[in-house]
């Protein structure tokens, strides 16, 4: 009893060492990332938007606080992944630790290639799109708060969105899934799909909607390739 209650104690202390260390590096990001607050503003500034707004003494501060921490927990995420890594694998099997090991890599470039697909691809048409469909007599004033919760939520879904083939590739690896289910089924995934991209998506109109769920469609086809890679074929599902 002694020494099971001793092994717990010793978990504890490992997670909390290493939540510790994964704060001190989004904390110390986050702080050079304040420091350069106008530049990263600037970058996020995509065309046509060429002012922002803020409404309230305190909104401007609180937003950039806001960026700087998530662009913190962005450069820090190497560091907190391998915390969590580090903390997890020392509770998997040989192969699930494998699986994951293997996994790893891809998911990153995955997320970090959704992210960019969203900046360079998505945004300037959504919002060319939904500032010039107010016509000309309109004239735009965005917030700083309610724009960097546009590009933030955007930059997040579609990174998390681009994990597909990853999820798909563990799943198909471990026997859960086979390439017959996903093929069979594609009509239904499809359907929600587009309902995954209106929830998703910030704003409530079907370009917008549309812009993500064709590279999720997309994304599904890919994933059942993936999957006739490394489904065993052993395990019947």
């Amino acid at each position: 009893m002694a020494d099971r209650q001793m092994t717990l104690v010793e978990h504890l202390d490992e997670l909390r060492r290493r939540i510790l260390i994964s704060a001190a590096a989004i904390l110390i990001c986050a702080g050079v990332a304040f420091w350069k607050i106008q530049l990263i503003l600037s970058v996020l500034m995509l065309p046509p938007v060429d002012h922002l707004a803020f409404f309230s003494p305190a909104e401007a501060f609180i937003e950039y606080c806001k960026l700087a921490f998530f662009t913190g927990l962005f450069f820090a995420s190497p560091v907190v992944l391998y915390q969590l890594w580090a903390f997890v694998s020392a509770g998997l099997r040989e192969k699930e630790r494998r699986t994951v090991l293997f996994a790893l890599p891809f998911s990153i470039t995955l997320f970090l290639g959704g992210a960019a697909f969203s900046f360079f691809f998505v945004m300037p048409f959504a919002l060319r799109f939904l500032i010039d469909f107010a016509g000309p007599n309109v004239y735009p004033i965005l917030s700083i708060s309610e724009y960097l919760s546009f590009v933030i939520m955007l930059l997040v879904s579609f990174g998390i969105v681009f994990e597909l083939p990853v999820a798909v590739m563990v799943l198909s690896k471990i026997g859960i899934v086979s390439p017959s289910f996903l093929s069979r089924n594609r009509k239904f995934a499809i359907v929600v799909i587009f309902i995954s991209a209106a929830v998703i998506t910030p704003t409530p109109d079907a370009f917008t909607q549309c812009l993500m769920a064709v590279p999720m469609i997309f994304l599904y086809e890919l994933s059942i390739w993936i999957s006739k890679l490394v489904y065993k074929k052993g395990d019947k599902r």
